[in-house]
């Protein structure tokens, strides 16, 4: 699948205070079953649900939401990342402090699409020469052409770099299995999603059959989910997406539950700008046990309408200090969107 727009909604919540919070959905329908016109309907709707209601009361009006909508986990994430930015701003805090964390520096890696192994080789150069330390590919055809990818990949940035690779549950069990194990003297740090989502018993024997550590993506949406995975020793890792768990709330209950068993968690973005980027790397730097960062969907989007943010200097992430998010959206830009309120 070749993603060609990001059809995004920001999600802005005003408070009588005169402080707003600010959010943002970007919805894939393969994934979480989204598209932009139902997250907008869904968001009219979750609007009136809210209106009128202490916003600062994030558990309960959090419950109101998902009480409502269990599913559309995007568009709840938006308006989660909304509600965490009025409380941030509102207590004079940014939001990793908030969440009870220091200002830690944190490393993205960058993500090369499938394609053939010489310009896949070519794409893995330029981003070591952009200053990025991992890289990130995307598999799942077959064993055949993935460790062709993966061996011109190795061959054309030498041995020291680590490679991620992200199946986005291409394979069955057999090529999974074959695969990561002709790919093992590779240095391959980690495999996500090798398998389908719903198969549990092939990713617990894909897991079994190598020695590649496998991170659980699109089979942990929710806190159960990973208790689930963990419970049947499925994975490795986690990789926690807001847009997945329906917000921070959500995503820190599955980093508590991936701590309570010992496994790191790595966060993850859809097709998000550095807004939904920002509250995500806040999240990795309030949670210890958060190893791992893929934060590079900003590079792939032809224009940057937010304000503040998060701050890239190669693979570095640097986190803003001002109250909440510490991101917004330029007010020009908003004036060109399609924008529907609910009072």
């Amino acid at each position: 699948m070749v993603t060609t727009d990001a059809n995004n909604i920001f999600v802005r919540i005003n408070t009588d205070e005169g402080i707003h919070g600010i959010g943002e959905a970007s919805p894939t329908w393969r994934l979480c079953g989204e598209t932009q016109a139902i997250d907008i309907a869904a968001a009219r709707d979750l609007a009136l649900l809210i209106v009128g209601k202490d916003p600062l009361e994030i558990e309960q009006r959090l419950g109101d939401i998902e009480g409502f909508l269990h599913h559309n986990t995007t568009i709840r994430s938006a308006f989660d990342m909304a509600l965490y930015d009025i409380l941030g701003k509102a207590a004079g805090l940014p939001l990793y402090r908030l969440l009870g964390g220091e200002k830690r520096e944190l490393e993205t890696d960058l993500t090369i699409g499938i394609g053939e192994p010489q310009y896949m080789a070519e794409k893995a150069r330029e981003i070591l020469g952009m200053g990025f330390h991992a890289i990130k590919v995307k598999l799942g055809t077959t064993t055949v052409e993935d460790v062709a990818r993966i061996a011109a990949i190795r061959e054309a940035i030498g041995e020291d770099i680590p490679i991620r690779v992200d199946a986005n549950q291409g394979w069955d069990f057999n090529t999974a299995a074959a695969t990561l194990q002709a790919l093992e003297p590779m240095g391959v740090q980690y495999c996500e999603q090798p398998v389908a989502w719903w198969n549990h018993a092939a990713m617990k024997g894909v897991r079994q059959r190598t020695t590649i550590p496998i991170m659980a993506d699109e089979s942990v949406f929710s806190p159960q989910d990973a208790f689930i995975l963990a419970r049947e020793e499925c994975c490795d890792y986690f990789n926690i997406k807001l847009a997945k768990s329906g917000g921070i709330y959500n995503a820190l209950a599955i980093n508590s539950v991936a701590e309570s068993c010992g496994k790191p968690c790595m966060v993850g973005c859809m097709m998000e700008s550095r807004l939904a980027l920002t509250a995500t790397a806040h999240l990795a730097s309030a949670r210890s046990n958060v190893k791992f960062c893929d934060l590079d969907t900003a590079f792939f989007l032809a224009s940057d309408p937010v304000t503040g943010g998060i701050v890239y200097d190669g693979d570095k992430v640097t986190l803003p200090d001002e109250p909440g998010i510490g991101a917004d959206v330029d007010a020009q830009f908003l004036k060109e969107l399609e924008k529907i309120v609910v009072e």
